[in-house]
């Protein structure tokens, strides 16, 4: 089975609001919303992995702070270890240049989203610091 390790940003704005993208349809659990991030790199800490995967990805500077929650999480084809931390949006105009949509949402609207099943936890999370 395959293993991946992923730094995962909680993107903050000004007003409250979190950042989340759509996975690209064709790719693996396609069509679901992510909070941003990828596969840390060898030799790359998780910070610096997400900063390097918000800019790929949504072509946005961001400062990376707090650690929120680690989740190990094993689906049918795949075992994930999410290290999820708060950043904050700091420049830059968000762009969907490796998903198919971005929305900046509240806590409370979030569940009007669907995320993997390996996100619920960070929601949880979120809900208890938030």
């Amino acid at each position: 089975m395959t293993e991946k390790i992923i730094g995962v940003g909680i993107i903050w704005n000004k007003q409250g609001q979190i950042l989340i993208d759509r996975r690209r349809q064709d790719g693996i659990l396609g069509g679901l919303w992510e909070f941003p991030g990828g596969k840390i790199e060898q030799g790359e800490t998780v910070e610096d992995c997400i900063k390097r995967e918000i800019w790929e990805e949504l072509g946005i500077a961001i400062k990376v702070g707090q650690h929120l929650i680690t989740i190990s999480h094993t689906y049918s084809h795949l075992h994930v270890t999410l290290i999820v931390h708060h950043c904050q949006y700091t420049d830059g105009i968000p762009q969907p240049i490796e998903c198919d949509e971005i929305c900046w949402v509240t806590l409370e609207e979030i569940d009007k989203f669907s995320f993997p099943e390996a996100n619920f936890q960070i929601i949880a999370a979120l809900r208890q610091v938030g």
